[in-house]
């Protein structure tokens, strides 16, 4: 970025002021093939300005611009190519990186201002399955995402813990629940009780009728029904904060569905104040015809509420409470629809800050090709399969390298590290197929690669007995064979840059699995431990790759063990 702008201001001066430096900057590419320079710049937009050929353009300029940054500049066509001088690039570069440390890469464009993330959600009294796990991990990663470009990321747990499921729950506790089988495996037994509940009410309709008359009891505070509800919750928040502390993720907020029950009220009288309800089918709802929108439906014929009005009081208790500059909502895609409504119906309310909430949507976690449903009982649990993982890295490093210190505190850092990274490395838009097998590969585009690659570089800074606060050594190399590794390490930012713009973490994975490719082809190459008086610039430039590792793996929420 910092060269881009470099030539940018160097044209906007040979150019005669002529276009902005905004403008040039924007147009400067990094061509495809390092073999067309490192940086290129297109002339055609400057025929009009010129009244010249694009070609002839290029030549001018070929001749004109002139700084030790650039070492040569070749005209293909209409198109500038130009090259960076190798060694003083990779040293500015190096020292940089080595001197900022973990701030590297960073981004000031949030001014510390306030961002609230909307993430993982899990229901209660329902198994934390890996249906659960995308929202989790793509809204934690994006936590870091958002703080690395200088905003203040607030993550908010917002449980499923209302609605008429309860109400099922209920009546299924009701007529076949055992308290003592309950307490001694809360989540597993509740779930029982549900699939129960389903499988039973296609022959019996009268338990879907009981189910919502419970759901009533519940919002309109009948003792037993809050007695149930708040135990349910309680074992649930328990069982979840165990998975949370096993995948190092935190929470400003557990307001769930249920914190807004006494802000629904507000709601429907602002709508009514702003002559926005009308009544269909006896039911009250926001008209979106003008937007192109069915009907928002905010109070059912019976009275009770719906995800609508909720989340609708929790926009305007966010906003009154933490003044988001953004606020985003990492829910799977097939609840666009409800966002786009949601976000309508707070436009017409008159809240401009509406425009200011994105939902993030993402593709399922499938399992042989389906959708898994809790309802049919059809669930891969998440700690199950976190705890396999770390099993299997743990038999990994017994097999690899038995001598290893700290073998379980390692094995979890790789386990965990491999199930979040396989979700994370995929655009978040895509399906993705469950498969531990493929999770759990340490060789590939995985995360335990990344994270071997990183101890690797730590182990030969050891060997060396490396300090970080080491200087650049003047007689460095010609810097062509570390090149591509200086290439990646520069474009740092602009991977961070794109995560931010498009909320998707796969251009973290992506750049990190690049640059430890990168890494390990030069490491192949390159005696890097050998005496001589290239060996400290060599280990200033390994020392960089650690620093830009363990940083890439903590955007994405993944811890990186300096041995493995």
């Amino acid at each position: 970025m910092k060269y881009k702008q470099e030539l940018a201001e160097i044209l906007f001066e040979v150019l005669g002021h002529e276009m902005q430096v905004k403008e040039l900057e924007m147009l400067i590419e990094k061509p495809k093939n390092q073999l067309h320079g490192d940086l290129a710049f297109p002339c055609f937009s400057l025929a009009k300005v010129k009244r010249k050929s694009p070609n002839i353009i290029a030549q001018e300029l070929s001749v004109k611009i002139q700084s030790p940054t650039f070492e040569k500049i070749e005209v293909v066509g209409a198109y500038l190519n130009i090259f960076l001088n190798k060694k003083l690039v990779s040293e500015d570069t190096v020292a940089e990186i080595i001197k900022q440390k973990d701030k590297y890469g960073a981004l000031d464009i949030g001014n510390n201002r306030p961002v609230t993330i909307d993430l993982s959600s899990p229901n209660i009294a329902k198994p934390f399955s890996m249906g659960h796990l995308r929202s989790t991990v793509i809204g934690n990663s994006l936590a870091f995402i958002v703080e690395k470009c200088g905003y203040k990321p607030i993550r908010i747990n917002h449980i499923g813990d209302w609605g008429t499921q309860f109400g099922k729950l209920i009546t299924a506790y009701k007529l076949w629940g055992e308290e003592e089988r309950v307490k001694q495996n809360p989540i597993k037994e509740l779930l029982t009780l549900y699939v129960k509940f389903h499988d039973e009410a296609e022959s019996d309709p009268s338990l879907v009728e009981q189910g919502r008359t419970w759901f009533k009891k519940l919002e309109d505070g009948d003792e037993e029904a809050i007695s149930l509800w708040q135990w349910f919750r309680d074992e649930s928040l328990k069982e979840f904060s165990r998975i949370y502390e096993l995948m190092n993720i935190h929470f400003d907020s557990f307001a769930g569905e249920a914190f807004y029950n006494d802000k629904m009220d507000r709601v429907v009288q602002l709508l009514e104040e702003k002559q926005l309800l009308i009544e269909s089918d006896q039911a009250q709802v926001v008209e979106l015809t003008d937007e192109g929108l069915p009907l928002c439906l905010i109070k059912k014929s019976d009275g009770a509420t719906l995800y609508a009005t909720r989340d609708l009081a929790a926009a305007l208790y966010r906003k009154e409470n933490y003044d988001f500059d953004l606020s985003l909502y990492v829910v799977g895609n097939e609840q666009s629809l409800h966002f786009k409504q949601l976000i309508a119906v707070l436009e017409k309310m008159g809240y401009a800050w509406a425009k200011n909430m994105v939902h993030i949507p993402f593709g399922m976690m499938l399992k042989d090709g389906k959708k898994m449903s809790t309802r049919k009982g059809k669930v891969v649990l998440l700690e199950e399969v976190l705890n396999e993982s770390i099993s299997m890295a743990r038999h990994n490093i017994e097999e690899k390298n038995p001598n290893l210190t700290n073998k379980d505190a390692v094995a979890k850092k790789v386990g965990v590290g491999a199930v979040m990274f396989h979700d994370l490395k995929n655009f978040r838009m895509n399906d993705i197929e469950f498969s531990l097998e493929e999770m759990l590969r340490f060789e590939g585009e995985t995360g335990p690669y990344v994270q071997y690659t990183y101890a690797r570089a730590c182990s030969i800074l050891r060997k060396a007995n490396w300090q970080i606060d080491h200087v650049v050594q003047t007689s460095s190399p010609s810097w062509e064979k570390e090149w591509k590794v200086v290439s990646l390490l520069m474009e740092f930012t602009n991977a961070i840059k794109r995560a931010f713009e498009q909320f998707d973490p796969s251009q973290i994975a992506k750049y990190i699995v690049d640059l430890a490719q990168a890494f390990n082809k030069y490491y192949g190459e390159v005696k890097i431990l050998e005496n001589g008086a290239e060996q400290q610039a060599r280990l200033a430039l390994v020392s960089s790759v650690t620093i830009v590792l363990k940083e890439g793996l903590r955007l994405l929420g993944i811890e990186a063990p300096e041995e493995m």
